[in-house]
């Protein structure tokens, strides 16, 4: 279990990972976690956007069942209502804009593999509430979905060999977004394979150069648009 901190979402509780920077105060930042769950992985990606600067937050999904089984995360995934998902991330939206050390009217949102879906959900449906939006290999899954209340700017991060994201699906994307916002998402592909940012390696693709890459970007990017 590595939850430390519970929420208000909804008229319900939500539960999650926080760290804070270690100067006490930063801008806000929601990280989703993939489809194994609020992993260590994902617990150590919140520690490291704090160490940055960022007062990060995890929400944990699938309340605190983790998994490194294909099986099992498909399970984990299938069982968990959308809805009540995008519920408890708005809900961690709320509670970062009124923690007294956030800094900022807005927070960005960082999402991995099924985090990326939901954090360009996110995105679309707080509109101003989210600055910036970073989405690592993962989109949301219906082909058409409309982002017309996306306001945030957006990083995309996907990987050149990922068998169930193809190129064309996030070229397609990226066109939906432009045409339905005023933004123009800056989209990077890496030659690597689905996950590549995850060292605890449970698809076997990790790569520990194309993710610095990726790291570098993001840090740049969030800075950028979150001060």
């Amino acid at each position: 279990m590595t939850q430390n901190v519970t929420f208000p979402s909804n008229g319900g509780q939500a539960h999650g990972y926080l760290a804070l920077p270690p100067q006490g105060r930063g801008p806000g930042l929601v990280v989703v976690q993939e489809w194994w769950g609020l992993t260590t992985h994902m617990t150590s990606m919140v520690d490291r956007f704090a160490a940055e600067g960022f007062l990060a937050l995890a929400p944990d999904l699938y309340g605190g069942a983790t998994t490194h089984d294909r099986v099992e995360a498909a399970e984990l995934l299938a069982k968990l209502p959308a809805e009540r998902a995008v519920r408890d991330l708005r809900g961690a939206v709320d509670f970062l804009l009124e923690h007294p050390a956030v800094a900022g009217d807005a927070v960005a949102v960082v999402g991995f593999c099924m985090g990326g879906g939901f954090a360009m959900r996110l995105a679309a449906l707080e509109g101003d509430r989210v600055a910036a939006v970073v989405p690592f290999y993962g989109l949301p899954r219906e082909p058409d979905y409309d982002y017309r209340g996306l306001t945030a700017h957006v990083l995309g991060h996907f990987a050149e060999r990922d068998h169930g994201l193809p190129l064309k699906t996030v070229d397609e994307a990226a066109i939906l977004i432009g045409e339905a916002t005023d933004r123009r998402p800056e989209i990077h592909f890496y030659p690597a394979g689905h996950a590549f940012m995850n060292d605890e390696n449970p698809a076997g693709n990790y790569d520990q150069l194309q993710a610095a890459i990726a790291w570098r970007r993001t840090l740049s990017f969030l800075r950028g648009h979150l001060g």
